[in-house]
């Protein structure tokens, strides 16, 4: 999986690129398609705002902003909702399979 880190209007410190990259770096728990996550650190109108864009296989784009007073919480509550969206995706992809080998088919009367 490719990350890549920028800052808009802003120098990313290397304390800041670590802790993301460390964050980013467990998406792929959530799902286990992602090709690359781009993070993009940004201070406007004197906030803080942060953009993840995650691509996956098969053209997937997940997209998560937030804006707060603090860096790292707005980066922490992005995480979270782009985690979000990735496990509702892969649940959905999940449930349209049909059912496992353990499970019985449910036979008509």
């Amino acid at each position: 999986m490719n990350i890549v880190v920028n800052g808009r209007h802003m120098a990313v410190t290397a304390a800041m690129r670590q802790y993301v990259e460390a964050k980013i770096a467990k998406l792929p728990r959530f799902y286990d398609n992602l090709r690359s996550v781009e993070v993009v650190l940004d201070i406007e109108a004197e906030k803080p705002f942060v953009e993840i864009v995650a691509t996956a296989r098969r053209r997937n784009t997940f997209v998560a902003t937030h804006r707060d007073d603090d860096m790292y919480a707005c980066f922490d509550q992005c995480l979270a909702k782009i985690t979000e969206q990735l496990r509702r995706y892969k649940d959905k992809v999940r449930d349209r399979q049909g059912p496992g080998h353990g499970e019985p088919l449910e036979r008509g009367p």
